[in-house]
């Protein structure tokens, strides 16, 4: 195992070069002059050529020297859109923020997603089955934006139980990172559903069944874990997602986290900002994924980890 994370950590670095310059040629293709305001007065064209110049902006090859050389110091480089900030400093303070909300809807989601799959599971077939499937396909299919408004809807505007945005409080938090959960709780529920079906199918349960184990028993101590197999993989990536939060999300309640900053560099062609966020974005995946891969010897010590 420990074989396993020195190769995956020695891969990252070509793997986050290689997102790195996908990243840098999509980023320079976009339309548009980074070091234009889109609101009041333009700076001169003297001025902007000269900032063009210190950023290295006009030209390709003398911009990737600079910012490898800023790499090497530990830096990402300043930020065109946020003058008087550096990248660094951004991703600083929007990342505990959105951490913060992705870890409480992965939460919200693990939760909703294992009680559905395994109502599911223990009465197939019957109306709490069809329901829990029901609202499961509901979530996948709806667009978070339009989760998000119906919950603003319900919870902050007909029963008004929470704000409709803003942070710094406890309150503000349940309903972005519910909104945030329910995609990723509605693939649980399935996944755990149908895993226990095949499971609770299997020749080992049957027997565990003829020797007196109730179904739940069965469910619970044998069952549930290979079922998680599954969600273990999906949750890799998921939270992932999550922990770096949703850019509609975060922009539909008016949260200060990396979202919001990432929109506003797409839309400003702030390339040191865009570069910089999807670093830490490809960072945290290969990482929650390397994770996700150690947990399974251990929830199933048949798997040998190569």
């Amino acid at each position: 195992m420990a074989s396993l994370i020195i190769r995956r950590l020695l891969q990252l670095p070509l793997i986050l070069f290689v997102i790195f310059m996908i990243t840098f040629l999509l980023a320079w293709s976009l339309p548009g002059d980074p070091l234009s305001r889109s609101e009041g007065k333009q700076p001169p064209i003297e001025v902007r050529m000269a900032m063009a110049k210190q950023y290295n902006l006009d030209s390709q090859p003398r911009f990737l020297k600079s910012y490898a050389t800023e790499l090497m110091k530990g830096s990402l480089g300043p930020s065109l859109t946020y003058r008087d900030q550096s990248v660094n400093d951004i991703i600083a303070t929007g990342l505990p923020t959105s951490a913060l909300l992705g870890a409480a809807a992965l939460f919200i989601a693990l939760h909703i997603g294992l009680a559905a799959g395994i109502a599911g599971a223990l009465w197939p077939r019957s109306p709490l089955d069809f329901a829990t499937l029901s609202v499961a396909l509901v979530g996948v299919s709806l667009p978070i934006f339009v989760t998000g408004a119906i919950l603003l809807a319900l919870f902050a505007g007909i029963v008004n139980l929470f704000p409709v945005g803003g942070w710094g409080e406890p309150r503000h938090i349940f309903l972005p990172a519910l909104t945030l959960s329910v995609i990723p709780a509605a693939y649980i529920a399935r996944l755990i559903r149908l895993g226990l079906a095949d499971v609770m199918s299997s020749d080992y349960i049957r027997t565990a069944l003829a020797k007196g184990l109730s179904r739940s028993e069965a469910l619970f101590r044998h069952a549930l874990k290979v079922a998680f197999l599954p969600v273990l993989s999906f949750l890799g990536p998921a939270a992932a997602a999550a922990l770096t939060g949703s850019f509609v999300v975060e922009k539909l309640f008016a949260i200060p986290g990396l979202g919001d900053h990432f929109v506003n560099a797409v839309l400003n062609k702030d390339q040191f900002l865009i570069l910089g966020l999807v670093l830490t974005y490809a960072t945290i995946l290969v990482l929650f994924n390397l994770v996700v891969d150690v947990a399974y010897a251990y929830v199933d010590p048949r798997i040998e980890l190569t």
